[in-house]
């Protein structure tokens, strides 16, 4: 337990401990994940291979969180410097149109098969290998298909997320029976085993992304939704397609921040943002202050005002991009800000008309960096399970507004909009941090702060992901425990309305880059984080071993 104090009077603990490593590092949200994906690095992988296997081994041992059948953002970077997204996002089914949960019960775009939108991982990962890997995905699927056959401990993590869902679990007499046995949450501590999942994983390693997207395993999960209701075909899968996008970039008090661009709201919205306060001395105002806290609060406004009319996908929609990002538009902006009080913010710009994910973040001894953000949206995705394959299928389709003529409505084939913030900084060209997390809306708004907490506050890489965080999309503002009561008691004399939270989106992964070569990894205490170093090396050349040097 580390205690961190801002020079403000702020004090709060870490409770988990960074890592140093000066071959490799990865850190994802599951220890077998992070175990996963170092194999890789040791057998000679890059952080590619190494993030594509935390991935996959992740979609048995956070089921809650993603899977084959889900979505998600891959941030790479090389050696050389280039950034490159690859937009593995869902999309809506081509049977899909604007007005389709009109007139329905609300749940219906939340839970099970109508919520299912079309998945595009297997294609992000298969790609990401293919351009940047050394493995295939067979290589780096072994651990994930081990986890599934052989088992794996269920943590208090996974317990609680089944606890918190049980009720739709229940009403899906397959997921039940492998989350509620004997009708109770299974237990942490227990051994979880995914014999359906294993053999499709199987699949996959010998198929590739297409065993979902044009074979057998996607004819079966088609039919199994069809008999639960839902509308994806096989020609949504078959038509199905990764974007490979050129990411959004930015600079904050001299670091480079280079995020996801559109239909990502993280990038854009982390930018116009961190420009909104750059004129502002958080570093003096200080961390858990009054001051800061507004700041914070109303750049969060003020973004999410615009991200109502302005982001989406930019196949359907036309997203000012450029203002959004720029200095002069964030100088407009702030002209109306109060410092003193609460505000009420309305889009800047014109209209052109969930919250559970999981996080990876690597790096290799070569210089590449993998940051990546993938999900099946919702905790347990549509909370239905496809009995043939062990598939639990997204909902992607519940972030789309039920209402025609939105800048985020259902159109067929539109991509849905997301809130994924992987982000890498860079000083002076070089990696200097790479860092993202799961947690639906409140994501950009997390890692928005975390790079305040390293560029202003100065913390070190734990207290960074670990700092208590604030969160609003307009009305209340969430505010974790790590926050003192008088700070609440001061944001509630500026007007705002104060939601006391356990937690303001999920686990943190990060990477910071070490101006002597050695590479820091660090996870918070909202999930299962765990970072997982490689140092050592080779023997020095000329060593070998003689036979003869031990004889007597």
């Amino acid at each position: 337990m580390t205690p961190w104090r801002d020079r403000a009077g702020t004090v709060f603990t870490c409770e988990k401990r960074p890592v140093l490593a000066s071959r490799g590092m990865v850190v994802t949200n599951h220890p077998a994940a992070s175990a996963a994906g170092a194999q890789m690095l040791a057998e000679g992988g890059t952080a590619v291979d190494a993030a594509v296997a935390g991935l996959l081994a992740l979609t048995v041992c956070e089921p809650m969180m993603v899977g084959l059948f889900g979505g998600g953002l891959m941030h790479l970077a090389g050696a050389g410097g280039e950034h490159v997204v690859l937009d593995g996002m869902a999309c809506a089914p081509l049977a899909a149109r604007p007005e389709m949960f009109e007139g329905r019960d609300p749940r219906r775009q939340s839970v099970g098969a109508l919520s299912v939108a079309v998945p595009a991982n297997l294609l992000a990962w298969e790609e990401a290998l293919r351009r940047f890997g050394r493995f295939t995905l067979a290589d780096v699927a072994e651990p994930a298909i081990r986890l599934a056959s052989r088992g794996f401990e269920v943590s208090r993590y996974l317990h609680e997320c089944v606890s918190e869902a049980a009720a739709d679990l229940a009403l899906d007499r397959h997921i039940a029976a492998l989350f509620l046995p004997g009708g109770a949450p299974v237990a942490a501590g227990a051994r979880l085993v995914q014999p359906a999942l294993a053999e499709t994983l199987r699949g996959v390693a010998r198929e590739g992304a297409a065993a979902l997207h044009q074979g057998d395993l996607g004819t079966s999960a088609v039919f199994d939704l069809a008999r639960k209701g839902g509308i994806l075909s096989t020609d949504d899968l078959a038509a199905a397609r990764l974007v490979s996008r050129a990411p959004v970039r930015g600079t904050y008090r001299g670091v480079e921040v280079i995020g996801p661009p559109p239909p990502s709201a993280g990038g854009v919205h982390v930018l116009q943002m961190l420009n909104l306060l750059e004129a502002d001395d958080i570093a003096a105002s200080g961390f858990g202050t009054a001051r800061t806290a507004h700041l914070v609060t109303e750049a969060l406004r003020m973004a999410f005002a615009d991200r109502a009319v302005a982001t989406g996908d930019p196949d359907f929609l036309d997203v000012p991009v450029a203002r959004l990002i720029s200095k002069d538009y964030a100088a407009e902006r702030r002209a109306l800000l109060d410092l003193d009080r609460a505000g009420r913010w309305v889009p800047g710009v014109g209209p052109a008309e969930s919250a559970n994910t999981t996080h990876v973040t690597v790096a290799d001894c070569e210089g590449r960096i993998a940051c990546c953000t993938h999900t099946i949206n919702s905790t347990f995705g549509a909370r239905i399970l496809l009995p043939e394959t062990g598939l639990i299928p997204n909902n992607y389709m519940a972030l789309f507004d039920p209402r025609p003529d939105r800048a985020q409505s259902i159109e067929a084939g539109k991509r849905v909009t997301t809130s994924m913030s992987p982000l890498i900084l860079r000083r002076e060209g070089l990696p200097w941090a790479a860092l993202g997390l799961p947690g639906g809306l409140r994501i950009f708004a997390s890692t928005f702060q975390a790079v305040m907490n390293l560029v202003d506050h100065g913390m070190s890489l734990q207290a960074a992901v670990e700092a208590p965080r604030l969160w609003t999309m307009g009305g209340p503002v969430e505010m974790e425990g790590g926050f003192p009561e008088t700070l609440r008691a001061a944001m509630a004399a500026r007007g705002h309305e104060v939601l006391a939270v356990p937690h303001v989106a999920g686990g943190m992964n990060a990477i910071r880059f070490h101006a002597d070569g050695m590479l820091e990894g660090a996870a918070c205490w909202r999930a299962d984080g765990v970072p997982v170093g490689l140092s050592g090396g080779p023997a020095r050349a000329g060593v070998r071993f003689w036979p003869d040097a031990t004889r007597r």
